[in-house]
């Protein structure tokens, strides 16, 4: 998404200061939502303790979002261009917005950490808890769902997602 536009000001809730290095130039966010341990104490899959995977596919643990700033985007088979509304964007906004969690004045809630996949990125506090029925997959599922773009029935894996928009 930009991370600002006459639509919404991204900076204003997740600012560059949350990050290591992001600064004006970085003209891009991408956001994820997930389990939170998985997150901060994952950074390979070979980090992969059986007790937070355990914890992951119960709903047994919080949930995190990850947001992280970009300069530029480069459309791959991983990352694709989705043309939308401004009404469509106005929904998503609503939808993204709402799986953050918000202290007494509505800000959005920094996790307290150090850990950076990116110098671009920060971890946030999130609304509801990852299963094998809800995980970071189907929560974008969601996300395409209400803006109206092309989704899954339900997916838990990307493929289903990223099919759609090959």
């Amino acid at each position: 998404m930009p991370a600002a536009n006459k639509d919404f000001i991204w900076t204003d809730k997740i600012p560059y200061s949350n990050t290591l290095e992001a600064d004006g130039t970085y003209h891009y966010l991408a956001v994820g939502w997930g389990d939170r341990k998985f997150y901060l104490e994952t950074p390979a899959f070979s980090d992969l303790k059986l007790t937070t995977a355990l914890k992951a596919i119960t709903g047994l643990s919080t949930s995190a979002i990850h947001a992280t700033y970009y300069q530029y985007l480069r459309e791959d088979e991983n990352c694709k261009k989705v043309m939308i509304s401004h009404d469509q964007y106005q929904q998503l906004i609503q939808y993204i917005t709402n799986s953050f969690q918000v202290d007494s004045s509505g800000h959005f809630i920094k996790v307290n950490t150090n850990i950076h996949y990116d110098k671009g990125d920060a971890f946030y506090e999130a609304k509801g808890s990852y299963s094998i029925f809800k995980t970071c997959n189907t929560w974008t599922n969601a996300a395409l769902k209400s803006c109206g773009q092309r989704s899954c029935l339900w997916t838990i894996f990307d493929t289903g997602i990223l099919e759609k928009y090959n």
